[in-house]
């Protein structure tokens, strides 16, 4: 039989985001559930990669707890409610990591410091060098980097202010960073990927996919 290590290295795990890669991005904080409001088919991707087997855990900043904006009791109904949504698409997420500081309180735990990654790798056992890290920003690219993830950025209204070329110079920033139009283009990119894999290993052909959101 194998032991935990064994097993949980084998585990297949996608860190997500969630402002801007699962819901709706609001400056004002998504401060009680019924300002929650999921990102076009982000739900339906959260459970695809479910269903291909993989495991995925949200990495959230949530500073608006540090500023008196919100409380443990507010946020913890909102990831209630993202849970109930997700599992009426059939998707759930393991865990959801937060980091409830402010920038000032300078610690290791915000993105894009590792702090929260290292946490989640260290809860699930998993190797961090084969976790895909998925989010809206540069600086979850950054924080990818630093945790030792693979990076992946999606595009959406958090870069909107961010012109093309600016983009491209942070994204070089962070070598092996992969650019995925929305959460569905990821998760699809990801199985094709697998599929291709596991096609490779058995000395099979598998027909290329050459969507926008291949990951090769």
């Amino acid at each position: 039989m194998p032991n935990r290590s064994d097993h949980s290295h084998g585990m297949k795990l996608v860190i997500l985001g969630r402002d801007g890669t699962i819901n709706r991005y609001r400056d004002d904080h998504v401060k009680a559930p019924e300002e929650l409001e999921p990102l076009p088919g982000a739900l339906e991707a959260v459970a695809r990669l479910n269903h291909a087997g993989w495991h995925t855990v949200m990495a959230t900043n949530q500073p608006g707890i540090g500023r008196g904006l919100l409380d443990m009791a507010s946020l913890n109904a909102v990831h209630v409610r993202l849970n109930q949504l997700l599992a009426e698409k059939g998707g759930r997420l393991d865990a959801a990591f937060f980091c409830p500081h402010v920038p000032e309180e300078n610690c290791n735990c915000r993105k894009p410091l590792p702090g929260l990654i290292e946490q989640i790798g260290e809860r699930f056992g998993v190797d961090l060098s084969q976790v895909h890290m998925v989010g809206a920003s540069v600086r979850d690219l950054q924080t990818a980097r630093a945790a030792g993830c693979i990076p992946h950025l999606l595009r959406g209204d958090r870069l909107a202010g961010v012109d093309e070329q600016q983009l491209q110079e942070q994204i070089a920033l962070v070598p092996g960073s992969r650019v995925h139009n929305d959460l569905t283009a990821f998760a699809e990119a990801l199985i094709q990927q697998e599929r291709r894999a596991r096609a490779d290993a058995r000395g099979e052909s598998l027909k290329p996919d050459t969507g926008p959101g291949d990951l090769s």
